[in-house]
């Protein structure tokens, strides 16, 4: 036998190519992991939904570590007059029980904004003058208390399991626009919690696996041509596409070899496409002080939203930029003093903002839907009074949607008078998911994946599209 087409052999010859080429991690998992026999002949090509999509993609911001909802979108004007005030709960951070807590005064002032009169506070006040284009919904409620399990939840709908990512799902589903980039792409400057899970593909084909972009000089790892010369690398890939064919040729209707194939096509499109994304020398002035950037600068939340807007224009179906990572006094998990939402907030209140108005001024924000969530909110109260933190809370927080099918200017839902628990029109993590795929024109219902004897699906058996939000 020809050693090249015995798997060891062809696996090594493949990773040695990967460490002088461009293959990413992603797509290094699609050529070499093992796969289900059903997968489609080309996991990337694009399909349409089960009905038409009001949203064409998505931007997904996630906020690290729990952004109060009393001190940022949810207004309650009795922790205004009655701070120091003692309510009873029956449970404390996953702990049942009796416990007596005391309200806790908000850093920040409640204003009506914008032609609707939304109420934001002063935490926000660039998102607060794009209220007419948000549906703020201030009934979320989550599953879990803890950071990992939250935040794996929000992005898999499972809480306790590894799942594949919203983002993978939405590329399962949709395909890619443009086969040169892939269908999902994640930008952080640091890890989250639950970790890669965040953008894992999971059971789903490796294809559809997030492709993490990172702020900086190399934002994404090895996409530059290591070989000496682009004719010495034409060299490999002709080589190798050789014995691809050849390979091919011996195993014939086989479809994920096929799939691994183009994988690599897609690899040598990325080394093309992905440095003129990153190249904002071509950006205005004006847009540059949309976003709050600096020209030439890679820092801050501005440049994510802004490579964000080039990463849709160009076809990418899911981009989720996150905010803050799992390491303490990096991200919102505001303990000891609220006052940490502050700079917090001014990293990505103007880039964000930026971002909407640029997708409105380009005509992009009506088939973009922009979500922002965060795992959970904080309590209202705390165990002392006069404590300046505040503590997790999943009982009931706050998200907002824009653009790609949602009603702007309306508040879905409410909390109760102390934004302790959800008082009218719950919108759980699987509702929530479950209306972002519907706006993308996908049933999540429908959109299934068969693995080890069951239908998976991202919203597992619960989940209903929440009406009231659609235009």
């Amino acid at each position: 036998m020809n050693p090249l087409s015995r798997p060891l052999g062809r696996r090594s010859l493949l990773r040695s190519m990967v460490a002088g080429t461009a293959i990413l991690p992603a797509l290094v998992s699609e050529l070499l992991a093992e796969s289900d026999a059903t997968a489609s002949a080309d996991p990337l090509a694009p399909r349409r939904g089960h009905f038409p999509g009001r949203a064409k993609r998505a931007i997904f911001l996630f906020m690290s570590g729990g952004v109060s909802h009393v001190d940022s979108w949810d207004p309650k004007p009795r922790l205004f007059t009655a701070p120091g005030q003692s309510v009873s709960v029956n449970e404390w951070q996953g702990r049942k029980g009796d416990y007596n807590m005391f309200l806790t005064r908000p850093l920040w002032e409640f204003q009506p904004h914008g032609k609707c009169g939304t109420e934001v506070s002063a935490l926000f006040p660039n998102i607060a003058r794009c209220v007419d284009d948000i549906c703020l919904i201030r009934s979320m409620r989550s599953d879990h208390t803890n950071h990992y399990e939250s935040t794996l939840g929000m992005h898999t709908g499972s809480f306790s399991f590894a799942r594949p990512s919203i983002g993978s799902w939405v590329s399962y589903g949709l395909g890619s626009e443009n086969r040169n980039l892939p269908s999902f792409v994640v930008i952080a400057r640091e890890t989250p919690y639950a970790g890669h899970q965040v953008w894992a593909s999971d059971f789903l084909p490796g294809a559809h696996q997030g492709t993490l972009v990172a702020p900086g000089a190399e934002p994404i790892a090895n996409i530059r041509r290591r070989a000496p010369t682009a004719r010495l690398q034409e060299l490999e890939l002709e080589a190798m596409q050789r014995m691809n064919r050849r390979h091919l040729l011996s195993r014939p209707n086989d479809p994920l070899l096929d799939a691994r194939l183009r994988a690599f096509e897609t690899a040598f499109g990325m080394q093309m496409a992905v440095p003129e994304i990153f190249d904002l020398s071509g950006e205005s002035a004006a847009t540059l002080a949309l976003y709050g950037l600096e020209r030439g600068s890679t820092r801050g939340f501005g440049w994510q939203c802004l490579v964000a807007r080039r990463l849709a224009e160009r076809g990418v179906r899911f981009i989720e930029l996150i905010d803050g990572g799992s390491g303490t006094g990096g991200n919102w998990d505001s303990h000891g003093d609220m006052a940490a939402h502050g700079p917090l907030a001014r990293n990505v209140d103007q880039p964000i903002a930026g971002l909407l108005q640029d997708l409105k001024q380009r005509g992009m924000l009506d088939d973009t839907l922009v979500v922002w969530t965060t795992e959970f909110g904080r309590t209202p109260f705390k165990e002392a009074a006069g404590a300046k933190g505040r503590e997790h809370h999943h009982w009931v927080f706050s998200s907002w949607m824009a653009g790609g099918g949602v009603k702007g200017g309306i508040v879905h839902g409410a909390s109760d008078d102390c934004g302790i628990r959800v008082e009218r029109d719950e919108v759980h993590v699987h509702d929530f998911h479950a209306t972002i795929l519907h706006l993308l024109g996908l049933d999540h219902e429908r959109l299934t994946y068969r693995h080890n004897g069951r239908d998976y699906r991202l919203t597992d058996v619960a989940g209903n599209v929440v009406k009231g939000i659609l235009a």
